[in-house]
């Protein structure tokens, strides 16, 4: 958890998973699909901004909650994973999305 900087996106590859991890600023890690719903995008390469990240693209914002895009051009939720943090390290399984 150390290695993640705060307030960026991380892009990580998980049993062929893209997926994108985000630290805030309180030290929550979120973990989402990586590919942005509206092209072909990774996430990771955009901005976190509060409780969102923003595809560098073309401007949708997802929540780093819930998956949603919270502005357009993206209307396709991305899916989100449950993260576990043991001993300091960061756990996601992609087989495991959550349901919000």
């Amino acid at each position: 958890m150390a290695d993640l900087a705060e307030n960026e996106a991380s892009r990580f590859v998980l049993e062929g998973v893209p997926i994108a991890v985000v630290k805030d600023s309180a030290g929550d890690v979120f973990a989402i699909g990586d590919v942005c719903t509206h092209g072909d995008i990774s996430l990771s390469e955009g901005f976190v901004e509060d409780d969102t990240l923003e595809c560098w693209a073309h401007g949708s914002k997802f929540s780093l909650k819930t998956g949603k895009p919270l502005t357009l051009p993206a209307y396709e939720p991305v899916p989100v994973y449950q993260v576990q943090i043991t001993d300091g390290d960061v756990h996601i399984d992609p087989a495991v999305t959550l349901a919000v």
